[in-house]
């Protein structure tokens, strides 16, 4: 018998806390007329948005994983890739982890300001223009310059923007810090989290994190793998099933919703009762309800 039986499991969400467009209320508001049970808040570096989303869950009665997205950079033998690690139920106050992830938020505001500065060289946009687009306390990124510009008219949408302005390689572009991979499993471990690897298939977004630094993760401590995604290709999805099932990590699926931000649907894939129960069994908070 499942702990959390029935429903739609939807595990990585963001909200205007990081890179979405809906609040915590609203997107807990869409979740429930989307017929969503149980619903992850996983905003980049930052867990700013859980009060809320927590008070509107126990309104419309949704489930809610307390979650983040945790940047990172794997690297091996040469090779490196930024990653992103699905945290759930940890400690949002436990030292290690709290200090890499305002360590990479000053850094990503540093990043964004670099890149607006090289921006308004060649277009109409501004660091007020840039913060108009956001709240107080929200984990700037790109897609907020992204925004910036949409406003200024120098592109239509976000997706124009990432295309050819932001991406990486572009005289525009800056990185920014971002803790070790492995490093960073271990850190979600030791705040009592679970940590699940996002869209590691997802080619379009750079280099596909090789099956050897997903088994040095698992070694680390990783519990679980974000398959079912939709920058995964059905190849894609049945190769990352087999290499779960190989080391022994969990299966989820999920939608990546960012509001209008992404053309992602809330719901488009989900995560099995089973796979909800091993988190929560394993996670130090509990799942809402």
């Amino acid at each position: 018998m499942h702990l959390y039986p029935g429903g739609v499991i939807d595990l990585h969400t963001h909200s205007t806390a990081s890179d979405g467009t809906d609040s915590p209320a609203r997107l807990v508001e869409v979740a429930a007329l989307a017929g969503i049970a149980t619903l992850a808040l996983t905003d980049h570096d930052t867990t700013s948005g859980w009060a809320e989303a927590a008070d509107a869950a126990a309104r419309h009665g949704v489930g809610l994983v307390r979650g983040a997205e945790i940047s990172a950079i794997a690297a091996t033998r040469g090779w490196g890739t930024g990653v992103h690690l699905l945290a759930y139920l940890h400690d949002p106050a436990h030292p290690g982890l709290l200090a890499e992830t305002e360590r990479t938020r000053d850094d990503r505001e540093s990043r964004a300001r670099r890149m607006v500065d090289l921006l308004s060289e060649d277009y109409p946009i501004t660091w007020a223009d840039l913060l108009a687009q956001t709240q107080p306390g929200t984990t700037l990124g790109r897609p907020h310059i992204a925004d910036a510009l949409v406003a200024a008219g120098a592109v239509r949408d976000r997706d124009e923007a990432f295309a050819t302005i932001l991406r990486p390689g572009t005289r525009y572009y800056v990185g920014h810090y971002a803790p070790d991979a492995v490093a960073a499993v271990r850190a979600v471990r030791a705040a009592g989290g679970v940590p699940v690897l996002a869209h590691p298939g997802a080619d379009a977004r750079g280099r596909v994190v090789p099956d050897s630094m997903i088994e040095e993760l698992a070694d680390a401590g990783l519990a679980g793998l974000e398959v079912d995604h939709r920058d995964h290709t059905p190849d894609t999805r049945r190769r990352l099933r087999d290499l779960a099932e190989s080391l022994d990590l969990l299966v989820t699926g999920s939608s990546d919703f960012h509001g209008a931000g992404k053309q992602n649907r809330i719901g488009e894939n989900t995560t099995a009762p089973e796979v909800l129960d091993a988190i929560a069994e394993q996670g130090l908070l509990e799942v809402l309800r």
